[in-house]
């Protein structure tokens, strides 16, 4: 059986694990991620993958797939920029094989490694035709078109939180204004939940309870907590958010035509909470929808599994 060795790369943790081909994970370590230093995020990388080949004799593993947050060059060698992990035009790959030298080694960016595990073993399994958007802090994604991963011509290909939903809109992280990010993610809900607050405290009630009393403290879990309560104030801003992210899956319909869309990330924790009022929202905006076949939107199964899954059936491939 061939065993692959898939790590997924964040902003606060570098995750891997010894994956067989049917996408079960087997051995797990963890690390926490060195900011700003290539050489010691090789360092961290290359000592998981040292702790995982001793749990198996020589030659069971087979390759290393790397899924990083940040840009990838086509190569699937350099980060071309990993924000969150302080790299610009870091050459990771050779770094790494610099300390991994007898096995291949691939570098993915890390929405399109869970795109292609939620399409190969999750939600997205039996769809040629998926596209994955992961609503966390902010929005990523990742294609998969004809049973095969969409990179585009450099690399970077899928970056779908920051097309821009609204024109001269809030202003976003990448430098642009208006992106869907900033309307359909999670820092998204907490931002509506912090106006729901000062501006209506009392349908706010819940949620103020939940923090303390202290507005800043309404964080994704209390918001969700409370939602999953019943709470009118909750919903409302899942709503909002909701209606958001089915407007920019009708734009994405408009242009791919998937089959499904699996929605994954944090927010996707609150299940028909979210998903139900995306649906609604999706079939009201998608362009033809009188005539059309609508794409499933489908919640993501593998969780945060989906980043070392996809990251090492890739390097199969």
């Amino acid at each position: 059986m061939r065993l692959t060795i898939g790590v997924d790369i964040g902003g606060t943790k570098v995750a891997a694990g010894v994956v067989g081909p049917d996408g079960a994970i087997g051995e797990r370590v963890t690390y926490p991620t060195p900011i700003g230093d290539g050489e010691a995020l090789a360092d961290v990388v290359a000592r998981a993958v040292a702790e995982l080949r001793a749990h198996h004799p020589a030659g069971a593993i087979s390759a290393v797939g790397v899924g990083t947050a940040g840009f990838v060059d086509e190569a699937r060698a350099t980060i071309v920029l990993g924000a969150n992990l302080g790299l610009v035009e870091d050459p990771f790959k050779e770094r790494l094989r610099r300390r991994v030298t007898d096995l291949p080694v691939v570098v993915e960016n890390d929405a399109n490694a869970a795109a292609w595990a939620e399409a190969r073993f999750g939600a997205g399994r039996g769809c040629g035709h998926v596209v994955c958007v992961t609503l966390g802090t902010g929005v990523g994604g990742g294609i998969v078109m004809d049973g095969e991963l969409q990179r585009g011509r450099f690399g970077v290909a899928a970056e779908v939180g920051h097309y821009r939903i609204v024109p001269y809109g809030r202003r976003c992280g990448c430098g642009n204004a208006g992106c869907w990010e900033q309307y359909a993610s999670g820092r998204a809900l907490v931002a509506e939940a912090h106006d729901l607050a000062r501006t209506d405290p009392r349908r706010a009630e819940r949620l103020l309870k939940l923090a303390e009393g202290d507005i800043e403290r309404i964080q994704g879990r209390e918001i969700t907590q409370a939602a999953l309560e019943g709470d009118e104030g909750a919903l409302h801003c899942f709503r909002t958010v909701a209606d958001w992210v089915g407007m920019g899956l009708a734009d994405l319909a408009a242009i791919l035509d998937p089959e499904c869309f699996v929605i994954g990330g944090g927010v996707s924790d609150a299940g028909d909470i979210l998903i139900e009022p995306v649906r609604e929202s999706f079939a009201r905006h998608v362009t033809g929808r009188a005539t059309r076949r609508l794409a499933d939107i489908r919640v993501a199964e593998l969780g945060s599994r989906a980043g070392i899954v996809g990251a090492a059936d890739l390097a199969l491939r």
